[in-house]
């Protein structure tokens, strides 16, 4: 009897697997197999995007310090060659007139004004000395905030002009 039950059990095996029923016919993937998939490429992108975002900060602060040091540079000629700086950027012939953000470049004549004209406008240092003598130029930052004092938390990501020319760089390292 149990020699009859083992012929069996061993025809019955061998019709399966001639027939492709006991075979593993592999057509896709397991669910586990995707969750582990996403879970890797999901762990990737967690780590790539803050990445990526502080990367283009840098670039764009990059950009921005490079154009404040061309408008500067044209005021400067502006103020060589008239005697006098000029009441917008587009007089002296700066081309770049937004930062990477999108923002205006903030523009201020100070020499030849009154005192009194740009007393509250003109950005100052941490002893609230004013950081130029001849012009502020300056953009706002990824914030796109500010006020006049650089040790204000709205201005620390500001990129300034400062020294009349010699700093140019982020408030917060001036």
């Amino acid at each position: 009897m149990r020699q009859k039950i083992k012929s069996l059990v061993m025809n019955f095996r061998f019709s399966l697997v001639k027939s492709g029923a006991s075979t593993y016919n592999r057509q896709g993937f397991t669910l586990i197999e995707l969750l582990l998939v996403i879970a890797i490429v999901g762990t990737l992108v967690a780590v790539a995007i803050p990445n990526y975002v502080t990367i283009l900060n840098k670039s764009r602060n990059r950009q921005a310090i490079a154009d404040l040091a061309i408008n500067g540079t044209k005021l400067s000629d502006h103020l060589i060659d008239h005697g006098s700086l000029p009441e917008a950027l587009e007089e002296a012939g700066c081309k770049v007139l937004h930062d990477p953000w999108g923002m205006p470049f903030q523009y201020l004549r100070i020499l030849g004004q009154s005192i009194d004209e740009v007393r509250g406008q003109w950005r100052k240092d941490r002893f609230l000395v004013p950081i130029n003598s001849d012009f502020d130029l300056y953009s706002c930052g990824l914030d796109g905030e500010t006020t006049p004092a650089l040790t204000a938390a709205q201005s620390r990501d500001d990129l300034i002009r400062a020294s009349n020319g010699d700093f140019i760089g982020i408030a917060s390292k001036y």
